[in-house]
């Protein structure tokens, strides 16, 4: 296979992915779970998918176990339990093309606490994208004059950017794993994200269940996790940076497709400001830092 077959072969490929995780904010009501409840039993059929893909392919035998990899793949596992449970909790109190809108500031609290940690200067440009993700966000969020702290709680709005705020930590996390596998590090996350979660679990909730909530379960533990990272793992390494960068954008879109599609949300004309805001600062932020990061690698490529 040539070099631009595999390359368009990973682009489907995250393609595919992308578009099937922007589905998972329609998915998740219907399996009747609430929050907890869904991420422990995503969770557990995450684990056994991934366990199956990393042993019957025979990438465990050229594992590294690395020490410092095993305990930041761990931590970042409460990261991303954390994540996941706010980001199911929002689609539970808010629509979810707001809530994508908004978890998907990630990037810019990436951005931004990179740039403490690693003590980087923000020049103009990334500054003006942290300026508008900002002002699309408010603008997002709905708030007015008669807007309380008690209604930002219950809108959901504070769920989802929590949630982000916790991707952006597991991403920073996640950059400082280098020799395990994504798979191996993605299978102890969910594995301690199931133990974690037992304690919390009301699993009185899964009596009632019918066997289309099983289905929905079953898609969002087997395909939602375990197919969208083995597509996304097993490709994002073929393509360039600010490719990939372009292509996560696709999840945000079919989810806001969707979501006036099925569920006849309309936006009102704030919102769709700050829709516009919003993503137009997140897009600024990723295509600048997969830039550097191209430059970065190319760098180095000429140095050895």
């Amino acid at each position: 296979m040539t070099k631009q077959e595999v390359n368009n072969k990973a682009t489907i490929s995250i393609i595919i992915a992308m578009a099937i995780f922007g589905t998972i904010g329609f998915i998740a009501p219907k399996t009747g779970l609430k929050a907890i409840d869904l991420v422990f039993i995503r969770c557990i059929f995450a684990s056994i998918f991934l366990f199956l893909v990393w042993f019957l392919t025979g990438l465990y035998k050229n594992e590294v176990y690395h020490k410092k990899d095993i305990f930041l793949s761990l931590f970042s596992g409460v990261l991303l339990v954390c994540n996941w449970v706010f980001l199911f909790k929002s689609f539970e109190n808010l629509s979810v093309t707001i809530s994508i809108s908004i978890y998907y500031l990630a990037p810019v609290i990436l951005f931004l606490v990179g740039s403490l940690i690693f003590k980087e200067k923000i020049t103009m440009i990334p500054l003006l994208g942290v300026f508008s993700s900002f002002i699309g966000s408010i603008l997002l969020s709905g708030i007015n004059s008669d807007f309380t702290f008690k209604t930002l709680l219950s809108s959901g709005v504070i769920w989802a950017f929590l949630a982000a705020i916790f991707y952006g930590f597991l991403m920073i996390v996640n950059k400082g794993i280098t020799q395990t596998s994504a798979y191996f590090t993605t299978l102890l996350q969910t594995t301690l994200g199931f133990i974690l979660l037992l304690p919390f679990v009301k699993f009185s909730a899964f009596h009632n269940l019918h066997m289309e909530n099983w289905t929905f379960i079953l898609i969002i533990g087997f395909v939602h996790t375990g197919v969208i990272y083995a597509l996304f793992f097993g490709n994002i390494r073929f393509l360039p940076a600010n490719t990939i960068a372009v292509l996560t954008f696709l999840d945000p879109a079919v989810a806001i497709v969707l979501d006036t599609m099925i569920t006849g949300f309309k936006p009102t004309p704030l919102q769709i400001v700050g829709i516009f805001l919003t993503f137009l600062g997140i897009a600024l932020i990723m295509l600048l830092n997969s830039t550097k990061k191209e430059v970065s690698n190319s760098s180095k490529k000429i140095a050895n």
